[in-house]
């Protein structure tokens, strides 16, 4: 055996080093990988809303064990209860073996996509078309949501206070719905629009229908025919989309990508592969030597703002819950307690790598991204970890060999990120944000490294059981 020369011991012991996981996992490992993203995919077909995720997470929890959350009940180590926020946010627990008071551990991520919402009156008919009329949700490229397939998913509450489901789109005998664009031979003025205006907010209107009602002497044929459509199935009139929430996402399914099939390409994975991954993570999880409280909130991507977001007290109320049958003050727990925020980082796409700094950017199949800070420019809006909170999870993460890299997004005055991060720092909790590096971020097609995304399961796991 080759003798090292004292050069290339001092690089292995003092450099930092991070290499594509392709060459540094076994085969059984790879083979895990690959596995793991087959129920990644499902899931991401099974929730393309908050609305959805939060159904399918209730589902999985009550299978291995989870009861709803009562907060006149004292738990002991191992019992998992769970808390429905509205239907569109949730939190898991499982009891440890420490006392409470020590701390939990939380892991939060969100379950909100970037996409169109209906107006609450969005019916018009144009030119014998019948169209609706969206409102954009979250920080999306225009032009990438025109000339593509959509479906519609969401509810409406009728008159009469009932509540019915709507989804058209996925199934391959659905219709699908597009907002429609220009052609390049009469899109002269357009092209010479900046690219953030090149298809503008009010111009992002659905396509629904061009048959009308048959009957003469009627206005908006075209418009009233999908109206008796939409009564006919769901028994909901125009009246009731004022009090729906109706959201228009890719009508595709979740893919493998590449040749090697070792990438996934799919709607919503910011930042449902976080949910997924940590979702797994707290399955798996049966008697923690710390409580485990697994969060998937909801509106993150326009500021965590309303009851469902993690601005609201909802997280802060159920650890108070939790811990009041053991006389034990909430503030006392979170003050104690740790958290790794959820979320995904930028990878660095060799196509526009001028916008990263190359030394501090993530890259596909390096594992999963430590973020010690988001915010914009100066960190304007981020809680910074502290290093000694860094550390802590570096040690963690290096005992159970979970391949981690380090990650900001984009060079210092390009603009930037926030996540929940800071919100649960404010509430005295030690924050860094962790997760997977996307390629085609806030785009209606994502791409992410199936390496990456089981690395960020293990590293989620390793976290439940320190």
């Amino acid at each position: 055996m080759e003798e090292k020369s004292l050069g290339k011991q001092l690089q292995e012991e003092l450099a930092m080093k991070t290499e594509n996981l392709g060459m540094t996992m076994t085969d059984e490992e790879l083979e895990k990988a690959f596995r793991f993203s087959e129920g990644y995919k499902i899931f991401l077909d099974q929730g393309k809303t908050e609305r959805e995720v939060v159904t399918e997470i209730e589902i999985l929890a009550k299978q291995k064990g989870f009861t709803a959350f009562d907060p006149a009940k004292k738990y002991t180590a191992g019992d998992k209860v769970y808390y429905n926020n509205r239907g569109k946010a949730m939190i898991l627990a499982v009891i440890g073996t420490q006392p409470l008071e020590n701390g939990v551990h939380i892991a939060a991520s969100h379950i909100d996509s970037p996409r169109l919402d209906l107006k609450q009156c969005p019916f018009y008919e144009d030119t014998e078309l019948a169209l609706w009329k969206t409102h954009y949700y979250g920080g999306i490229k225009k032009y990438q949501w025109a000339a593509i397939p959509l479906s519609l998913h969401g509810v409406v509450v009728r008159k009469d206070g009932t509540t019915v489901e709507v989804h058209i789109g996925e199934e391959l005998d659905d219709p699908v719905f597009c907002v429609t664009d220009l052609l390049p031979h009469l899109a002269a003025d357009q092209m010479k629009r900046t690219l953030a205006d090149g298809v503008k907010g009010e111009e992002l209107n659905i396509l629904i229908g061009s048959l009308p009602f048959r009957e003469d002497d009627l206005s908006e044929r075209v418009k009233l025919n999908i109206l008796k459509i939409l009564y006919d199935k769901y028994g909901v009139t125009e009246r009731d989309f004022v009090s729906a929430e109706l959201e228009m996402v890719p009508a595709y399914p979740a893919r493998d990508l590449g040749l090697d099939r070792s990438m996934i390409g799919a709607y919503g994975q910011d930042d449902r592969v976080c949910a997924y991954t940590s979702l797994m993570a707290a399955l798996e999880c049966d008697k923690p030597k710390t409580t485990l409280v697994t969060v998937f909130a909801d509106k993150e991507e326009t500021g965590s703002d309303g009851n469902t977001g993690l601005k609201a007290a909802y997280l802060k109320y159920f650890i108070a819950d939790l811990v009041k049958p053991y006389g034990v003050e909430g503030r006392t727990v979170l003050s104690n307690s740790t958290c790794l925020s959820a979320d995904v980082n930028a990878a660095l796409d060799p196509t526009f790598s001028d916008v990263h700094d190359r030394r501090n950017a993530a890259y596909l199949n390096r594992g999963v991204v430590l973020t010690k800070y988001t915010g914009a420019r100066g960190k304007s809006g981020t809680s910074d970890a502290s290093a000694e909170f860094v550390a802590q999870i570096n040690r963690i993460f290096d005992a159970e060999n979970v391949a981690w890299q380090t990650g900001e997004l984009g060079k210092v005055d390009h603009g930037g990120g926030g996540t929940v991060a800071a919100y649960i720092a404010n509430l005295g909790v030690d924050v860094i944000d962790m997760g997977v590096p996307v390629l085609s971020m806030h785009a209606p097609f994502e791409v992410t490294s199936k390496l990456d995304v089981y690395m960020t399961y293990r590293g989620f796991a390793a976290f439940a059981n320190a």
